[in-house]
C-alpha cells in the first residue's frame, strides 16, 4: 500500500486541509435536521461547488461530505440500506474534482461518530461499531478516497472501533478528537489520552489530532499537549489541528461563528508553530477563511512554540484544564477549578443586571 499522505508529508512541512461542510451547505439550503450525506445523491452539484471552492482556496487536502455515513447515523434519515451508495459518491464527487486541479490535492473519506453510545456504557459493542464503520471504509476506498479520517471522536472506545474496523481496508488512517470540555473530549480523554490510544492499537496511525471544540485558541493548546505526548511516548504520528472558526453565537435566528479570515490566518501560523503538519478548519469555516490561512501557511516562517500568553493574546482565552495539562497535571482535579475556565472575552457581555 502506498500511503499517498505520508508521502506528501515528507514534500511538505505543512499541508493546508479544507473547512466546514455542513456550515457551508448551510448557506446554498440544507436545512437543520438535514441529512448533509443525501445531497451526494440530490444535489452532487451543490458538494462539487463546495470541495472546488476549497480547492480554489488553496486546500491540500479535501474531505468528503460523508461525516454520517455510518448505517447508525443514515437510519435517522430512513437511509441506513444506502451506506455503500452514499459514501461511495462521496468520495467520488472529491475524487472527481481533486483529479481536474493541476496540484496533488488529496481525498480524505470522512468517517464521523456513529451518534451511539458504546459499551461497556452503552447497548452498542465495540465489535458491531467497528463493523459500520468497517463497511463506511469500504465505500469510501472504492469511491477514490486517498486517506480514511476519523474525526469529532470523545470517548476511546469509538477511537478503538473505528480504527479497528478500517484497518484492513488499505487506506492510511487519521483520526481526531473533540476537546471541548475544559481541556478534555465529553468523555473525558485528554490530548495525551489521544496520543496514548494509538500506541495499543497494533495499526499504523498516520496523524493523530483535534477538530471542532471550542475555538482556536483552545486547539492551539491542545496541539502543544499533543506533542508534549507523542514525544514523551517516542511515537510518531504528525499531528492535525481543524480548529472551529471562532466561537459560534445567536444572531437574528441565526448561529454565526464570530472567527474573521484574519484569525484563522493566525490561528494557522501559531498552530504550524505548535507542531501541527495538517491544519484546516471546521465548523464556520469558509473558503475565505481558508485562502487566508492559505497565504498564512505560505508566509510562515517555523518560530518558537507559542506561549500561553501568546495564544490568548491572539487566539482567546484557554480552558482551566488545558492550562493544567500545559503546565503537565494531567488530574481531573487540576482544571476542575473555574469548569472551561474564563471565556468571556470570547463571547459576547450580556448587559449587567440591576439587582437594586
Amino acid at each position: 500500500m502506498t500511503n499517498k499522505l505520508a508521502e506528501r508529508l515528507k514534500q511538505t512541512t505543512v499541508l493546508l486541509a479544507d473547512g466546514a461542510t455542513g456550515t457551508n451547505l448551510f448557506a446554498v439550503g440544507l436545512e437543520t435536521g438535514d441529512s448533509p450525506e443525501l445531497w451526494n445523491t440530490d444535489h452532487p452539484d451543490r458538494i462539487t461547488a463546495l470541495h472546488q471552492s476549497f480547492v480554489d482556496a488553496g486546500s491540500d487536502i479535501i474531505l468528503t461530505n460523508s461525516f454520517g455515513g455510518t448505517h447508525y447515523r443514515l437510519a435517522l434519515h430512513n437511509a441506513g440500506h444506502r451506506v455503500e451508495e452514499l459514501n461511495r459518491r462521496a468520495a467520488e464527487i472529491a475524487r472527481e474534482v481533486c483529479d481536474k486541479t493541476s496540484r496533488n490535492v488529496l481525498v480524505a473519506g470522512s468517517i464521523g461518530p456513529t451518534g451511539e453510545i458504546l459499551a461497556p456504557n452503552g447497548p452498542v459493542s465495540i465489535e458491531q461499531a467497528a463493523a459500520a464503520f468497517r463497511d463506511q471504509a469500504l465505500a469510501l476506498k472504492a469511491g477514490g478516497a486517498d486517506i480514511l479520517w476519523i474525526e469529532t471522536i470523545s470517548s476511546a472506545e469509538e477511537i478503538e472501533a473505528a480504527v479497528t474496523g478500517v484497518a484492513d481496508v488499505g487506506l492510511p488512517i487519521v483520526y481526531t478528537v473533540s476537546i471541548d470540555t475544559n481541556g478534555r473530549t465529553m468523555m473525558g480523554l485528554t490530548a495525551a489520552d489521544t496520543v496514548r490510544i494509538s500506541t495499543s492499537l497494533n495499526t499504523h496511525i498516520t496523524a493523530v489530532g483535534t477538530n471542532c471544540g471550542v475555538g482556536a485558541s483552545e486547539v492551539v493548546a491542545a496541539v502543544k499537549n499533543l506533542l508534549t505526548a507523542r514525544d514523551s511516548l517516542g511515537v510518531e504520528p504528525a499531528l492535525v489541528a481543524k480548529a472551529n472558526c471562532g466561537i459560534p453565537e445567536y444572531i437574528d435566528g441565526e448561529i454565526v461563528y464570530n472567527g474573521t479570515p484574519e484569525l484563522m490566518a493566525q490561528y494557522a501560523t501559531m498552530a504550524a508553530n505548535a507542531g501541527a503538519r495538517i491544519i484546516g478548519g471546521c465548523c464556520g469555516t469558509s473558503p475565505v477563511h481558508v485562502k487566508a490561512m492559505r497565504e498564512a501557511i505560505d508566509q510562515w516562517t517555523p518560530a518558537e512554540s507559542p506561549t500561553l500568553e501568546q495564544i490568548t493574546n491572539e487566539l482567546g482565552e484557554v480552558s482551566q484544564g488545558a492550562r493544567a495539562q500545559l503546565s503537565g497535571d494531567l488530574t481531573v482535579a487540576g482544571g476542575s477549578a473555574s469548569g472551561r475556565g474564563t471565556r468571556t472575552s470570547r463571547r459576547r457581555k450580556k448587559p449587567p443586571v440591576d439587582e437594586a
